[in-house]
């Protein structure tokens, strides 16, 4: 969910700059285009009015040599409702109107309509006949023209209006592209290395999803993607170097199992859990009859095995997840029995007695069996109301342990 969210944020983010920068580009633009689009279309009204001028000269002037009316209202007629004109008027040689037309403007444009046509609304055209062949072209009267600044106006925000609309919609489009190729090119592949993060296991950082940039296998995305591998690698590297550090300083390095340190730290914890919960723990000392005879008599190495196989043994009866067996010095064994009281821990240590003497190791100093045999001494105590702390509890199963010796040995000997 979070990804998801993530992707939708980063892509939307990724969406929204591009939107912004190409509507900041396209207002730009625009502005641009407008302008020259002002200057073309004054250039296409200029033209077109001369051309206008130009083709009624010859008639307007005809009518004003002629002092005909008719066909000076009809050339007046001709250029007013031609297009965008407020005023247009045919005079003779005299300075007299033969013909007129005029219409209402609105007078209150624009100061951006003024600034870009009030200098070519006006124009005046003397007219020039010839009589015959052989006389020279003679002025015979004058054209005037006046355009309306509100229609031209008009015209221009609706031609504006139009290229600034489509404008925009071009920078839409091309945003839209742009948005699409970075997402699909940047967003998309930054997107697949943050997934590959975020489903990586803290605890094995080292088996990373490490994502495949086929074609980013060269640029900045897959050196980044290196990078973090080398990174991840380095701490898997750092934790793998701390576990074997945990595990050298708590476990023994013969036997496999907890050695004296865990033991102590582990003891120290249980019992504070079991005077916050209000259970009975029990411990269980062991020890190896007659060790030095048997290490003297075979040999270091097989004393070693012994050990070994004595610490499997015990592993093989107390095997709760909550239990403890360690080694707690030379041929000395303690199991650790939280939320277990006397008659249970009793039972365990029957089943360890029984367990080692059902390994039928050798051992001709033994003064019982002639096989390897366990001396155990069983203790258990209430966290919640002893008071002498879980020293008290170990002095007591080492008293019963050295009880069990001095009855013989090969026995569990459990406090009354």
């Amino acid at each position: 969910m979070e990804r998801q969210l993530l992707r939708r944020s980063l892509t939307a983010k990724q969406a929204g700059l591009t939107l912004a920068i190409a509507l900041l580009l396209s207002i730009l633009a625009g502005i641009v285009e407008l302008a020259l689009d002002a200057r073309a279309m004054q250039r296409e009204v200029q033209d077109d009015t001369r051309h206008r001028l130009d083709l009624v000269h010859g008639t307007a002037a005809e009518a004003a040599f002629q002092l005909n009316p008719e066909l000076a209202t009809q050339v007046v007629e001709g250029l007013f409702y031609g297009g965008a004109v407020a005023h247009v008027s045919l005079r003779d040689d005299f300075g007299r109107s033969m013909a007129e037309r005029q219409r209402e403007t609105d007078k209150a444009s624009s100061r951006v309509a003024h600034a870009l046509f009030g200098d070519i609304l006006d124009y005046h055209q003397t007219l020039y006949y010839q009589a015959d062949a052989n006389a020279s072209p003679q002025p015979v009267g004058e054209l005037s023209l006046s355009l309306a600044l509100d229609s031209l106006a008009h015209d221009f925000s609706q031609r504006g209006l139009l290229i600034f609309s489509l404008g925009v919609v071009k920078a839409l489009a091309i945003a839209a592209l742009l948005a699409v190729a970075f997402h699909w090119f940047v967003t998309r592949p930054l997107l697949k290395v943050h997934a590959a993060i975020a489903d990586t296991d803290p605890s094995r950082p080292g088996l990373w999803p490490k994502p495949a940039m086929d074609r980013h296998a060269n640029d900045e995305l897959g050196h980044l993607v290196e990078s973090v591998d080398r990174l991840l690698q380095a701490f898997q590297h750092g934790l793998d170097q701390r576990d074997q550090l945990q595990q050298i300083s708590t476990m023994d390095g013969l036997t496999g199992i907890a050695n004296r340190r865990h033991f102590d730290a582990f003891l120290s914890r249980e019992w504070q859990r079991a005077q916050r919960g209000g259970h009975a723990i029990s411990v269980i000392f062991i020890d190896i009859d007659h060790f030095k005879e048997f290490n003297d008599h075979y040999g270091h190495v097989a004393g070693d095995d012994t050990l070994r196989a004595i610490a499997k043994a015990l592993a093989r009866v107390v095997h709760r997840a909550s239990d403890l067996v360690a080694r707690y010095g030379g041929e000395e064994f303690v199991c650790v029995l939280p939320e277990t009281d006397l008659s249970g821990a009793q039972r365990v240590a029957a089943r360890i007695h029984q367990e080692i003497r059902a390994l039928e190791i050798p051992h001709v100093h033994s003064t019982r069996s002639g096989r390897v045999t366990a001396s155990l001494g069983v203790a258990s105590s209430d966290p919640a109301r002893d008071e002498d702390g879980y020293e008290a509890l170990l002095a007591e199963a080492d008293h019963q342990l050295y009880r069990a010796k001095r009855q013989g040995r090969d026995r569990v000997v459990t406090q009354t």
